[in-house]
């Protein structure tokens, strides 16, 4: 019995000793988050500096691009280079020193709200961090808010929106410039490298056109049926319309004046006839307008809306529009 106790004893020790073994003896894995949008390809997630040398913004596994800013840190020979400060390797230091790396809104093109996107933009501004040279700028809107391309002292990281690319230099005081794309240098050579992200932009892009006043002719004033368009329309992308009539050719013909199917600036006709309201009808159908809204003015005008795909990647071409109205 005894004999075999021992056995059984030699035996459970002999197979911990040999998991333990295998444990110590097996490569080792790091865990990764799997967050990063960062390309893992080798030539896709690399920054360069002459004085810190290459930035690596995929090895740590927590660089994002947002919507709206940058999370994360990369890697380089002086350490992490901090994108945002709720996002460090020593977790949320925004009490100590709040900063970030901002992805910008599309600049505003119009007075009307409902011609301004606001969806991001791919422009990259606001400062990065590193403990050993500071603070790293992505524009020199951060320094000057009226820096513009044709300025001399020009310079920002951007995003492509559609390819995802990496393109700039960003400004620190002490390491100089930093590439974010080997283009930058007018061609890549032997050193092909860049930032690319999966990120793509989930708003589209907006802009509108004021038409020119249309005499009706009819001084008791005539009444708009419809509207047709024609060009194309590919994908999500959108094209609706707001009308304005007064019965002087001078208007008013602020934005305010031109009114969808709610009656109210906030909405756009868009659906097909006989529906009257909001939609995004294809190219060569009649989209129906309320009559009640649009009777009895002289002069008539249209504002026309165009909305890029989701993605900021496709456009809707406009060639003609036509009004249908009657006296």
């Amino acid at each position: 019995m005894r004999m075999w106790k021992l056995l059984l004893w030699i035996t459970v020790v002999g197979t911990i000793l040999l998991t333990l073994a295998i444990v110590l003896l097996s490569p080792k894995v790091e865990a990764t988050h799997g967050t990063s949008n960062i390309s893992g390809v080798n030539d896709e997630h690399f920054a360069w500096n002459d004085v810190v040398g290459w930035i690596n913004m995929h090895d740590t596994d927590t660089v994002v691009v947002s919507s709206t800013k940058i999370l994360g840190y990369a890697s380089s020979s002086v350490g992490d280079i901090s994108f945002d400060c709720a996002t460090t390797r020593n977790g949320n230091i925004c009490g100590q020193s709040n900063y970030s790396v901002v992805n910008e809104p599309s600049s505003a093109t119009s007075t009307d709200p409902n011609c301004n996107s606001g969806g991001p933009s791919g422009k990259l501004s606001g400062y990065a961090w590193n403990d050993v040279v500071g603070w790293i700028s992505m524009s020199c809107t951060n320094e000057n808010p009226t820096c513009s391309q044709s300025s001399s002292t020009y310079y920002r990281v951007s995003v492509d929106p559609v390819t995802g690319d990496f393109n700039g230099w960003g400004w620190n005081d002490i390491a100089g410039w930093i590439s974010f794309n080997c283009a930058n240098h007018g061609g890549c050579g032997a050193s092909n490298y860049k930032v690319k992200t999966t990120w793509q932009p989930t708003a589209p892009v907006i802009a509108c056109l004021d038409s020119a006043t249309f005499d009706t002719q009819t001084l008791a004033g005539a009444q708009l049926n419809s509207i047709i368009w024609k060009g194309s329309k590919p994908g999500d992308s959108c094209v609706d319309f707001r009308i304005a009539g007064s019965n002087a050719s001078s208007g008013p013909w602020d934005y305010t004046a031109f009114k969808g199917p709610d009656g109210t600036s906030n909405s756009h006709y868009g659906a097909e006839c006989p529906t009257i309201g909001q939609g995004c009808v294809l190219p060569g159908r009649s989209i129906c307008v309320d009559p009640n809204q649009v009777t009895n003015f002289r002069y008539l005008r249209y504002k026309v809306r165009l909305q890029s795909t989701s993605n900021q990647n496709n456009t809707p071409r406009v060639d003609d529009i036509i009004l249908n109205w009657s006296r």
